[in-house]
């Protein structure tokens, strides 16, 4: 079974702004999706968050060209009105990482993916960096 990797905005961002030194490791992630050996889904809120935080730095076309070429290879988590309730009813301390948390569940992911791992300590599921999880598809 594919592993269904639930990417954290903080890497779709790396991965789309070219950010270094954490881009390498977003992008190697966004080839195993493209090549069909992994699954990887995103929350429909990324897209905005993404587009908001690149648009700051480069010209707005640009930035809707990387969105586009994103959507292609990554799956869309719904955000609904049933993971906002259980974001503002859970133990994060962080609303939007609640509802990251939540759309991953929702979508079966069997890992999330995210820089801030420690921001996620109540999760399910395993929590890993890009790093950490590229490193141990290499010891399967």
């Amino acid at each position: 079974m594919k592993d269904r990797l639930f990417l954290d905005t903080n890497v779709v961002i790396d991965l789309l702004g070219e950010r270094e030194p954490f881009y390498h490791h977003a992008a190697q992630i966004a080839t195993l999706a493209d090549k069909g050996e992994i699954q990887m889904i995103v929350s429909a809120l990324t897209y905005s968050t993404a587009y908001y935080v690149l648009s700051k730095f480069e010209k707005q076309e640009a930035v809707w060209e990387k969105l586009r070429k994103f959507k292609v290879v990554a799956e869309t988590s719904d955000l609904t009105d049933k993971m906002i309730d259980k974001a503002l009813n859970s133990g994060f301390s962080d609303f939007e990482d609640a509802l990251q948390y939540f759309c991953a569940i929702q979508t079966n992911c069997n890992i999330l993916i995210t820089r801030n791992e420690k921001d996620f300590k109540i999760a399910e599921i395993p929590v890993l960096s890009p790093n950490e999880y590229l490193k141990g598809r290499t010891h399967r």
